[in-house]
């Protein structure tokens, strides 16, 4: 820090210059995001709740309140008449209050001090981070050939240091859902706590089921589903940092709470203390604001282009990994290597993604990217053919 103050244009510049080393969304050239522009009445709700902390909730009632509501929301979107839970930074601080909630109530109802936790290779790295810092175990199951959890494999690896089993609501690279159903009973019969790791798909599967879209139950009507994450800072258009942590039962944050005695309530459970209430200000706004039928137009829409987009590679031939289940394709080119394809796109100005299981490009169709900007991607990768 400098000893005398600068003068605010001069601050403001120099910000201006450094935020012009970004990618910006509105260009449509970011590919391999799953996070996209928030929507402008999100972002104005958000400012008004800057000095808001729900780490302190007694000070904070109202923005309390808004949380709450939140929470309640997107249960009743899940199917979960009575949720609970709390809006977080992202997916990857939900996926850690769920695996910690797991560990406890084993720790607690069955004396497990050496736990494990089963995830699919297709799991977020968010779980790695989780095991590393509870001190828990990975078992890895495999996954079948559509690049889902295999069932059968997932029973054989059950035991009894199994702390929680973790399945995927429109996986990371992909956009798959996992037989969440099957996955569920396994869960319920074997008396092991069951997370669903929605963050992606969490703001799009509802909706699309809702208008036709045959995909899978992934949700809280499954008897065997303990938790769930969905982020509203993804398809839910709310600003960064917005995330969701659902749990079906109030012991499994009672597990987590740690005595916080100088505060205006005396525990907490969350992992971040001094928590923005910004975020639930935003996401209770904007969901007001599209409901139901704006956010089914949403997802109606990012599907439409995804199908768009998959039919015209085909077209040109390129090689599509799988048929999409949410708004992410994934290809190959028939004969050039995938590293090489996406050197040769980010020259031409696209910023993409490489999937690792399998290895290929990975354009994941957020409301940034309009179908003008499918059909510039299309002729450069036609012209790359």
């Amino acid at each position: 820090m400098q000893d005398n103050p600068i003068d605010k244009e001069d601050i403001l510049m120099e910000l201006a210059e450094l935020r012009s080393l970004d990618h910006d969304y509105a260009d449509g050239r970011i590919l391999g995001s799953m996070c996209t522009q928030a929507h402008p009445f999100a972002k104005e709700v958000y400012c008004k709740f800057l000095d808001t902390n729900l780490g302190d909730p007694g000070l904070f009632q109202g923005t309390k309140r808004i949380e709450e509501e939140v929470v309640k929301s997107i249960g009743k979107l899940l199917s979960l008449d009575k949720a609970y839970g709390n809006i977080v930074t992202g997916g990857t601080e939900a996926n850690l209050m769920a695996i910690r909630a797991a560990r406890n109530h084993a720790r607690k109802y069955k004396g497990i001090t050496d736990g494990e936790i089963i995830i699919p290779d297709s799991a977020h790295f968010s779980f790695k981070k989780a095991a590393d810092m509870l001190n828990l175990k990975i078992v890895e199951v495999k996954l079948d050939e559509n690049y889902k959890i295999d069932v059968e494999s997932l029973k054989e690896v059950i035991s009894d240091r199994t702390v929680a089993i973790v399945a995927i609501a429109g996986t990371t690279e992909l956009g798959l859902i996992d037989p969440i159903e099957e996955i569920s009973k396994i869960s319920a019969e074997n008396n092991i706590y069951f997370h669903v790791d929605a963050a992606f798909g969490g703001f799009s599967i509802p909706f699309l089921r809702e208008i036709g879209y045959d995909l899978p139950v992934f949700d809280f009507s499954l008897e065997g589903v303990c938790s769930i994450t969905v982020d509203p800072h993804k398809m839910g258009l709310a600003p960064i940092p917005a995330g969701g942590i659902i749990f079906r039962k109030e012991e499994y944050l009672e597990v987590m709470a740690v005595d916080s005695p100088y505060l205006t309530v005396k525990t907490q459970s969350t992992i971040v203390g001094t928590r923005l209430g910004a975020s639930s200000a935003a996401t209770y706004a904007i969901m007001k604001y599209f409901g139901k039928k704006g956010y089914s137009k949403i997802a109606r829409n990012l599907m439409e282009n995804t199908r768009f987009f998959a039919q015209n590679l085909k077209e040109i031939g390129y090689e599509i990994i799988c048929e999409p289940e949410l708004n992410i394709v994934a290809f190959n080119h028939p004969t050039m290597d995938t590293k090489v394809l996406a050197g040769k796109l980010e020259k031409l100005g696209w910023k993409v993604s490489v999937a690792k299981c399998p290895v290929a490009i990975r354009v994941v169709l957020m409301n940034h990217i309009k179908k003008n900007h499918l059909k510039e991607l299309l002729e450069d990768l036609k012209d790359l053919y």
